[in-house]
């Protein structure tokens, strides 16, 4: 039995980087040789596997690894494919690598909705994904399946429209697209298999997984410092979105002022910062957090 875990990455591309990333962020020493597909990671006994990323959801299933980080859009068009893939559990949605799953036609064609695809061909890496999303729309459509390059297939008259990843839309413009439905949205999962491990994987997966969701959470939360009149702290508490408690403090040598302290849990804007500004705040600062627990 393995010492430790043992999680499969994405070898390289957006999906390795944040993977790494968040890793990182975690407390996990990463020092990969160039070329090499395994490395033994400081900090935790966890073993990376670098492989493509339609490979990490079979590695999982077959207990080769006991995690995995893949695209919720791979798992699914894998999961479809093969029985044995349904059975991994999602872990966490780790709240990187977005991506849309859309539908798109030439700009100056006559396909403008979901109906008009009815007797179309309709290229796409991800025949199993589409093919479900057209059984449940009623459409009847062939999809012609492609490993790259989706993009150019209508010019070359291999399809009528395609079915790809869209992040900015960039490309489909490059190429005479323009989308017109979302087949669906997608972002990096972790994921393991349903095999029943044990206690101390187990404690390392929850201490791992503790981690991570400090990491995760501190994207969106700040930490926000200001003095304020003390007539108007209950005022200016109000308006930190989503803050706990927040800590008052009292300023030396300004009775009637205090310095109050917040870890705020959702975004503050420019408009917020002017309305504390509007009820007597100053010295605002708002701080990123890198890391929470607890």
């Amino acid at each position: 039995m393995r010492d430790g875990l043992r999680i499969a990455i994405q070898k390289k591309g957006r999906l390795a980087d944040g993977s790494i990333k968040l890793l990182e962020q975690a407390g996990l020493g990463i020092f990969r040789n160039p070329g090499a597909l395994t490395c033994r990671a400081r900090g935790l006994p966890i073993e990376l596997l670098f492989v493509r990323d339609d490979d990490i959801a079979s590695l999982v299933a077959k207990g080769v690894c006991d995690l995995g980080i893949a695209g919720e859009n791979v798992l699914q068009e894998e999961a479809l494919e093969n029985a044995d893939i349904c059975e991994l559990e999602t872990v966490r949605a780790l709240g990187f690598s977005y991506c849309t799953l859309k539908l798109a036609a030439a700009k100056d064609g006559d396909i403008r909705n979901l109906k008009d695809l009815s007797g179309k061909r309709i290229a796409t890496s991800y025949p199993q994904i589409l093919g479900k999303f057209l059984a449940e729309q009623n459409i009847k459509a062939e999809c012609v399946t492609l490993k790259g390059a989706v993009e150019i297939a209508p010019a070359l008259e291999m399809a009528d429209a395609i079915c790809d990843l869209v992040s900015s839309g960039a490309t489909l413009a490059a190429n005479g697209l323009v989308d017109f439905a979302t087949v669906m949205q997608s972002e990096a999962l972790l994921v393991r298999s349903n095999t029943k491990w044990d206690a101390k994987r187990e404690a390392l997966l929850a201490r791992l997984l503790r981690r991570m969701d400090g990491v995760i959470a501190s994207r969106a939360t700040k930490y926000i410092m200001l003095n304020a009149p003390k007539n108007a702290v209950e005022e200016i508490t109000a308006l930190l979105p989503g803050a706990d408690a927040p800590t008052i403090m009292p300023l030396a040598g300004k009775d009637d002022q205090v310095a109050v302290h917040a870890v705020c849990r959702e975004t503050i804007f420019w408009d917020t910062l002017e309305q504390l500004e509007q009820r007597g705040a100053h010295a605002i600062l708002v701080l990123p957090i890198e890391k929470m627990m607890g």
